[in-house]
């Protein structure tokens, strides 16, 4: 069928970028944001290769607008889960007893517990008050107004294709496919801001019951009582699976002395789930002369989370800090809904929680439960899957992002930025930022690290007042698992216990932000998600205990990272040169190097070949080792790439070896110096029967799964895209490597579950545009039926990149590009 054509004889496409493009011209500029030109009279959304949309609107509602109907067009079977979640309302159409998030390690709670904490959040307004709030507190005027164009976007493409005319099968037809609100909007922004303390609390929130009854209206004996010292070791233990498990991220800004070629660059390399919600999704936002970004943000949220301006770049990683507290009330033994606070008792608050639920048959039901609170707030029975008790006390819970909707006004300033002092200033007025460091870099050759985020306010010296005993244990972390935040639990009994207000702060309970860990520097500073003690280790940070750990064992990815940038600024690491440009970051990245081979794997093979007879007794299996000894050796370059062999054995090896513990647990020779905390500890102890039994079980594992003890990378980690098996190289942060990758179970299969997500790097020079490359681990479309399904992953797995289109001549000059004007 021939191409309609337009009056002027042109393909309908080519006119509309001509149309575009004169627009701009007319002006005398062609960069996106020069010369006060204006925008187009229509949103306008160009495509370009792998599906990256380049959007330019003249308001932020027609920005909005635009960015709705592409995100919808992309997405729109997980959005509108995204929104049924939200809205309380899975249980009404997909039963109660579903999963409530995809992927193994995500949040697995059913989705009745998950309706009845949205239901609560909904009957008690608290996404409603806020946005009867002017900024700071509420959105700011651009936000509303993109939001509002966001809705229309959406509710257009939706309209225009139908539910059941829906590419993506997932939920073609599906009744829970609607159109949109703008409170459906703020609701997921929110939902997504109190993440952090939603995910480790919302199944004991909703479950929380007085002794003698439960939740369910099925009394039950409660769990007998776990000493402090158990406790403690308990939620560290399930809060440090939870980090490794879920998300986490690395980010590298290099200062005009680090690079080559340029005057800084960033490395954002975030670790987020692969399926559901918390997708990243890539955009080019622009209204000509106001804004002009380019990057990525977490799915329907229509700002750049993570990317690039003009004149900064920025990125962010997962803070150690906990977004919440918990507060330890007595109860009256009698009446356990009765606490005590200031030796006077107080009646804690009950609430009926209702949901509708499908039953088995069809029909609709509803649950109810009551729900309990105290001053504090929520009473919980449970943290991270671990037993809180209500017998004698109960634990109540304060969320420091509960009433944060200024992230949005956060990311919104962050796309503005003129340089890294305007990024902290950002950081400091909005305090929006929720459980996440902040790195940048900026044309004038700073880079930035800054952790600046709504925290709770807890002075070391509140903190020695008010800790119970557990919550001294949690707080303190003598048990040194790898990335677990301080936990308080403080001493409800007492009101001054509270979290203080401080004026300096721009909410009630929030710390100075000036108190907050912040560094500039001209060669480099970075975060893998261990504490901001050594963002550069030239210059270590001191800080308040509740933003995490200082003078204490850093993770192997963290010691990675830093040992990175060192030898490549120093010229080291065995490339030309010295300093970083776009080549040597991306090769550095994808080398897929590990930090654990390089401490352990020669000593490994020592160990190996050592072994009498090649036999080890353990678990009682009688194991023959002596085969991994040669595969061990000839891995000779330490790497994770998709053909390397032997290095499945080494990670199996050194899970079982770490057992769930910091790495500074395992038998070195050297244990770890505070003095050096970049290269110790180090050599292992060839002698130690720890190593010859986690050897055996690797084997016996690998063996038991009928898969080679040298069988390469990619025989075993893939991706499955409309059929086809696609190999992903990178492997799990405890091997201290860079680029994450976390195999689990989804929907019964084996597939990646997390791991990089949006990867990008940008380089300034003292002229001229951002110079930028980037992949979407898992591409722009979760519909199978899309074109853009799995372009990038297959990129990704050839660890190549796309080179951005920034300028208008540089999306002008694309020969994949496609225009849609939304009229």
């Amino acid at each position: 069928m021939a191409r309609r054509r337009s009056r002027a004889g042109l393909p309908v496409t080519v006119a509309a970028v001509v149309a575009v493009m004169s627009t701009v011209a007319a002006t005398g500029s062609t960069a996106a944001t020069g010369g006060g030109a204006a925008g187009p009279d229509r949103p306008t959304i160009r495509y370009t290769e792998y599906g990256i949309p380049h959007i330019i609107a003249s308001d932020w509602e027609g920005l909005g607008t635009g960015y709705g109907y592409a995100a919808a067009k992309d997405n729109i079977c997980t959005l509108a889960d995204t929104y049924l979640m939200v809205n309380a309302q899975r249980s009404r159409y997909l039963g109660p007893q579903g999963k409530a998030s995809p992927g193994q390690n995500q949040n697995s709670t059913t989705n009745l517990n998950s309706d009845l904490y949205f239901q609560r959040i909904k009957d008690n307004r608290v996404v409603e008050r806020l946005l009867e709030q002017p900024a700071p507190d509420g959105p700011e005027p651009e936000v509303r107004e993109a939001i509002r164009g966001y809705v229309q976007g959406y509710n257009r493409y939706l309209a225009e294709t139908g539910a059941g005319n829906l590419t993506d099968p997932a939920c073609r037809g599906a009744a829970w496919v609607r159109p949109i609100t703008e409170l459906d909007v703020y609701r997921h922004a929110h939902a997504e801001i109190i993440m952090g303390s939603a995910d480790a609390l919302l199944d004991g929130q909703v479950n929380a019951a007085p002794p003698g009854a439960s939740a369910a209206a099925k009394p039950k004996s409660p769990p007998p009582a776990s000493s402090p010292k158990e406790t403690a070791a308990k939620i560290s233990a399930a809060m440090a699976v939870s980090r490794q498990q879920s998300m986490g991220s690395n980010a590298l800004a290099v200062g005009s002395q680090g690079v080559s070629g340029g005057t800084s660059m960033l490395l954002a390399n975030p670790h987020f789930p692969w399926q559901g919600k918390n997708r990243m999704w890539q955009s080019h936002l622009t209204i000509p002369g106001k804004v002009n970004v380019s990057g990525a943000s977490l799915l329907g949220l229509p700002a750049v989370n993570i990317g690039y301006n003009d004149d900064v770049a920025w990125s962010h990683t997962v803070a150690t800090v906990a977004p919440f507290g918990l507060f330890d009330v007595q109860v009256d033994p009698l009446n356990p809904t009765m606490y005590l606070v200031d030796g006077a008792w107080e009646r804690m608050t009950s609430q009926q929680v209702a949901v509708d639920v499908r039953n088995p048959d069809g029909s609709l039901g509803k649950v109810t439960r009551t729900l309990w609170s105290t001053r504090y707030g929520p009473v919980t029975t449970s943290l991270q899957g671990v037993a809180l008790p209500w017998v004698v006390s109960a634990h109540a819970v304060r969320d420091v992002n509960m009433n944060n909707l200024r992230a949005l006004n956060t990311w919104f300033r962050l796309d503005q930025a003129k340089d890294v002092d305007d990024v902290v200033n950002t950081l400091e007025t909005t305090q929006g930022v929720p459980f996440f460091n902040t790195i940048a870099s900026d044309r004038k050759g700073k880079a930035l690290y800054a952790d600046i985020q709504a925290t709770a306010n807890i002075t070391d010296a509140h903190a020695n007042s008010c800790l119970t005993m557990t919550g001294q244990l949690l707080f303190n972390q003598p048990l040194k698992l790898p990335n677990v935040p301080p936990i308080s639990i403080f001493d409800g009994k007492r009101s001054a216990c509270d979290w203080p207000d401080d004026p300096n702060a721009v909410a009630p309970g929030l710390l100075d932000p000036h108190k907050q860990p912040r560094l500039i520097r001209d060669d480099f500073v970075g975060n893998a998600n261990d504490s901001a003690w050594l963002a550069n280790p030239e210059q270590p940070l001191s800080f308040p205990r509740v933003m995490g750990d200082a003078g204490a064992p850093r993770s192997l990815r963290t010691q990675e990272l830093i040992l990175t940038a060192q030898k490549r600024i120093n010229g080291t690491d065995g490339l030309p040169g010295r300093g970083f440009t776009p080549d040597t970051m991306g090769k550095l990245l994808f080398a897929d190097n590990s930090r654990a081979a390089d401490l352990a794997l020669n000593a490994t093979v020592a160990m190996c070949q050592s072994v009498p007879f090649g036999l080890v007794l353990v678990d009682g299996n009688l194991v023959n080792v002596s085969e991994a000894c040669p595969v061990l050796a000839g891995w000779k370059d330490h790497d994770y790439t998709a053909d390397s062999r032997g290095s499945l054995l080494f990670a199996n090896y050194w899970y079982s070896l770490l057992g769930g513990q910091g790495v500074e647990k395992l038998p070195w020779r050297v244990p770890f110096d505070p003095k050096d905390p970049v290269h110790t500890p180090n050599s292992l102890d060839t002698g130690s029967s720890a190593l010859r039994d986690a050897l055996a079980r690797a084997v016996l594992a690998m063996r038991t799964a009928g898969i080679a003890l040298n069988a390469p990378l990619s025989d075993v980690q893939k991706v499955t895209r409309g059929g086809e098996q696609i190999p992903i190289h990178g492997m799990i942060g405890e091997l201290g490597v860079l680029n994450v990758i976390k195999a689990g179970q989804v929907d019964g299969k084996t597939d990646v579950v997390f791991g990089s997500s949006f990867i990008q790097q940008v380089r300034f020079t003292a002229e001229g545009p951002p110079q930028a490359r980037s992949v979407l681990a898992y591409s722009q479309s979760a519909d199978p039926n899309s074109a853009h399904y799995a372009d990038q992953t297959k990129l990704f797995s050839a660890g190549q990149w796309v080179t951005e289109r920034f300028t208008e001549d540089q999306i002008a000059a694309s020969p994949a590009l496609v225009v849609k004007v939304l009229d």
